[in-house]
């Protein structure tokens, strides 16, 4: 049973930074490609970025350039470093992974960019 836990959402200017952490419990962390979606008001949920195991990275175009996606297998975690945030990235953020083919999501964390 995996279980992720997202944090790091809170209310930012435009233009400034922002970092959510997810954790992953429950299983070998290193063997799964993780992600980051985001849903805001009114919109269906969307891919930001997602992560191999290996290390290698994909973005949405609306975040290529601004946001980074990295993680840490020795503490089971993955980041998203978001820069030069814009109102439009306004969402709830949630991490996901699949595994035995099923799709594990957190609870997701608030990003508010508003001045």
């Amino acid at each position: 049973q995996v279980q992720l836990v997202e944090s790091g959402g809170d209310l930012v200017q435009p233009g400034r930074s922002l970092r959510l952490s997810c954790a992953f419990f429950g299983s070998t962390f290193s063997v799964y490609q993780m992600g980051w979606y985001r849903q805001a008001p009114g919109n269906q949920r969307e891919l930001v970025a997602v992560i191999a195991k290996g290390g290698s990275t994909d973005y949405a175009d609306s975040v290529k350039g601004r946001f980074t996606i990295s993680r840490d297998n020795a503490k089971n975690m993955v980041y998203l470093q978001m820069n030069s945030l814009k109102p439009e990235d306004t969402a709830v953020y949630y991490c996901h992974t699949m595994a035995m083919g099923m799709d594990y999501w957190g609870k997701g964390t608030l990003v508010t960019v508003s001045s």
